[in-house]
């Protein structure tokens, strides 16, 4: 008498079998251990492809230079701001991009340094402050979000200036 097909009854469970070989592990037995396996191991690269220690944000935060203006942009996370304000001393000019009425941060935003009708640095803000180190004198800031232009006249000195879409 053939038990599996009685109720109640299971089929017998696949045995897995794992071959190790140079510190590694290979199940073999069922399509559905090596599914479970296999999206175990994918989620862990990614997980660890992507993680990195806190500080690492800030240290991606780099001064970059175009003719006589210097500027870096960040501000996102906490450690970013922490890390704007302690280089803030070093720079003339802070702006910040933000969007709504409730002042949510922008990033991607387009940027033009202007003076005297000169272009004098163009950059994208990874970020929504930027602190720029330029020449004595009064800028217009041009800054464009998704397509939607914005401008405002800052001098240097000016450490709040803010546009908002």
């Amino acid at each position: 008498m053939n038990l599996e097909h009685l109720p109640g009854r299971h089929a017998p469970v696949a045995r897995c079998r794992t071959v190790t070989g140079a510190g590694t592990a290979i199940a073999r037995g069922h399509p559905r251990q090596r599914l479970v396996l296999a999206m175990l191991a994918a989620a862990g690269i990614a997980l660890a492809a992507s993680w990195r220690p806190a500080h690492a944000a800030a240290d991606e935060m780099v001064i970059r230079t175009m003719g006589p203006v210097s500027y870096v942009c960040g501000g996102v996370a906490e450690d970013e701001r922490q890390a704007l304000t302690a280089k803030e001393k070093d720079f003339n000019i802070g702006i910040q991009f933000t969007q709504g009425a409730n002042g949510e941060f922008l990033s991607d935003v387009e940027v033009k340094l202007v003076r005297d009708e000169q272009e004098v640095a163009t950059f994208r803000a990874a970020g929504p402050r930027c602190l720029i180190r330029a020449p004595e004198g009064s800028y217009n800031i041009e800054a464009s979000y998704k397509g939607q232009a914005k401008s405002i006249k800052v001098s240097t000195g000016t450490r709040n200036a803010q546009l908002r879409w």
